[in-house]
């Protein structure tokens, strides 16, 4: 690798800068503010400093082959078997270069999936040359198990050389456990079935890799970059144990593991995380007394991050996520379609999710740097930190027996309920921002299209015998979609949605700003809002509110208007019938005067928005 100098020619006639320097300018603006309010902070409490100096003398993460590109996946995963076979010779005629077979009871099925019957596989495959280089991944569960025989008996029928396939199996039933909550056997009575697979495998000729720790698990159920990595390298590790002790020597079992890791929209932090896979894994094959090779590292857009409303914005969530996995070393990326939510994507979602790959590597040559990312103060100390902590909850992980016991002692699980009860306040506070459901809502946005399609149904695995907290998976707009929901409901049974009258008072330089904040607040919430002009009279302030129809009313100005009206501007309202009357701002040294008048409540960044407007659903119930 070229080696990086100090050497700035264009920068020569300008004074070399320090960090003092900064500071300085920094302290100018903050005016006061300490600077830790710079610093921000990871789910699992790792700081993000505004500011990194250069990592010097280290060396580029090592993954993919130098200048190669990650294998463009694309999910088929259409109930209907010819019609999926159909969707998957249209990717790979049009850029995929690998197909993710998703079967119905996989983790990632989002409710839909392929049969796990052997006809149902010869249907999906059917003119599909799985010996021609492209790259196959099983997305299978336990009721879905029997899927990967017969793509292999598929193979041996067909004539093809099972070496010459680039399979990925996809074992992994320590991730379907973890989601589910419950095993009807014991890790003793699992581990000989998973393996028994793979010598089979195996012995036929494929190459694998066939067990598949999944950190896609963590991530949906709404854990962190550690809890993820932690959980990855423990069924990692499991599944490793398992293949030794059936005989299989560690040189050879090395490489029938993979990872899968999620990808979301903070690229800095998925980009650490997939380079501290690859660090920590190495650390994992150097303990084995084993040669580090490059763990193979399959990445899916997250689930979680994916939004009903204003889907199109998801598109831009996934090419982040997208550009972080590939600049981090992913092997592989599957693009989850922006529809992906509402339902089965239609052929313009699949046609989007394909090419948001193809133009990152086509067009942006994001491949031909292996690992751009050395060197760079911020990630490499976030990569770091993200091994470090990670580390240690493996370890915890490993204390208490491996993977299986730890799920059963509840250690990952308590984790990821702590990290999930904290994403959960952000979001409601609007801390943490999702675009077209928290904040910057359209109610008059267009229905998109999906396919309609009837589910597989399977019968339920086994029994419940070992019962353990559960990880089902989330998406993070959720609560608030559920508001825009019950608005939907209301529009369509009575004609109009719940409103809430913005009772503007003085100039439009007085209220324009905290009116602009106050409908994008309650319509996240599915509430549209009234938009009047400015009063200084609150008879007429009044008569506006009762001519609008609105369940609710804000009043929205500055803080001297206040001042000097919005106690009679609220008393008016509420005689006017405004029993439950919002005013856009913090509370302040007034407040008790405010509600006396009959303010019942104050909208404001950094308030309770989510526990505001159920409050303001559950009001407009009751009257």
């Amino acid at each position: 690798m070229t080696s990086v100098t100090d050497d700035l020619p264009l920068a020569a006639d300008f004074p070399k800068a320090s960090v003092e320097d900064w500071r300085k300018l920094v302290d100018g603006v903050l005016k006061g503010a300490p600077f830790e309010k710079l610093v921000g902070k990871t789910y699992d409490g790792i700081k993000i400093e505004p500011l990194y100096p250069r990592a010097r003398g280290v060396a580029p993460v090592m993954g993919r082959p130098a200048a190669a590109p990650w294998q463009i996946v694309q999910r088929i995963d259409h109930p209907d078997a010819a019609l999926a076979n159909a969707q998957a010779l249209q990717d790979l005629e049009n850029g995929a270069t690998g197909l993710a077979l998703v079967f119905a009871g996989a983790n990632g099925a989002r409710g839909f999936g392929l049969e796990p019957s052997a006809e149902a596989v010869a249907k999906v495959l059917k003119d599909i040359h799985l010996d021609a280089g492209i790259g196959i991944e099983l997305q299978i569960g336990p009721q879905s198990r029997m899927a990967a025989i017969h793509v292999a008996e598929y193979v041996k029928s067909n004539g093809l050389d099972p070496a010459a396939c680039n399979i990925r199996f996809g074992l992994d039933p320590l991730a379907a456990g973890a989601v589910w909550g419950h095993s009807p056997y014991t890790w003793e009575e699992i581990a000989p079935a998973v393996t028994g697979a793979i010598k089979g495998l195996a012995g036929l000729g494929f190459k694998g890799p066939f067990a598949s720790a999944d950190g896609r698990v963590i991530h949906d159920a709404g854990g962190s970059e550690v809890q993820e990595l932690a959980f990855v390298l423990a069924c990692c590790v499991a599944y490793l144990r398992a293949i030794e002790g059936a005989g299989i020597p560690l040189e050879a079992a090395q490489g029938m593991v993979y990872a899968r890791l999620a990808a979301d929209a903070d690229q800095f932090l998925t980009m650490a995380k997939f380079r501290a896979l690859r660090l920590l894994w190495a650390r994992i094959e150097t303990a084995c007394g084993l040669t580090p090779k490059p763990l193979f590292i399959a990445a899916d857009t997250a689930w979680r991050m994916l939004t009903q409303r204003d889907p199109y914005v998801n598109m831009l969530r996934a090419t982040i996520a997208t550009f972080a996995a590939g600049l981090a070393g992913a092997n592989a990326i599957t693009v989850l379609p922006h529809t992906l939510a509402l339902g089965l994507p239609d052929p313009f979602a699949r046609r989007v999710a394909r090419n948001t790959q193809a133009l990152l590597l086509e067009e942006s040559n994001l491949a031909k740097v292996s690992d751009p990312a050395a060197g760079a103060g911020g990630i490499e100390t976030l990569s770091a930190q993200l091994c470090e902590a990670a580390w240690a909850l493996f370890q915890e992980s490993e204390t208490a027996g491996g993977a299986f016991a730890a799920l059963q002692q509840g250690v990952f699980q308590s984790k990821v309920a702590a990290a999930r009860k904290a994403r959960d306040a952000n979001i409601a506070k609007r801390r943490d921002v999702l675009t077209g459901a928290s904040e910057f809502p359209n109610l008059h946005e267009s229905e998109a299209t999906v396919l309609k399609a009837t589910p597989v149904a399977l019968a339920p695995y086994g029994e419940q015998k070992y019962k353990f907290d559960a990880l089902p998976p989330i998406r993070l707009a959720e609560p608030f979609e559920a508001l825009r929901d019950k608005s939907d409901a209301a529009l369509k049974s009575r004609g109009a949605r719940p409103k809430v009258f913005l009772a503007n008072l003085g100039t439009a330089a007085d209220f324009t700003a905290r009116a602009t904040f106050a409908k994008s607040f309650f319509e996240a919430g599915g509430i549209q809002a009234v938009d009047s002009e400015g009063f200084a009279d609150p008879a007429k302030l009044a008569a506006a509110f009762k001519t609008s129809g609105a369940e609710l009313a804000c009043l929205c100005s500055s803080d001297k208007v206040y001042a000097e009206h919005a106690e009679a501007a609220a008393k008016a309202l509420q005689t006017a019938g405004g029993g439950y009357i919002y005013l856009a701002g913090r509370p302040s040294e007034t407040e008790a005067a405010l509600r006396a008048a009959g303010v019942t409540g104050f909208v404001f960044a950094g308030g309770d928005a989510l526990a505001t407007l159920q409050d303001a659903y559950r009001r407009m119930e009751q009257k």
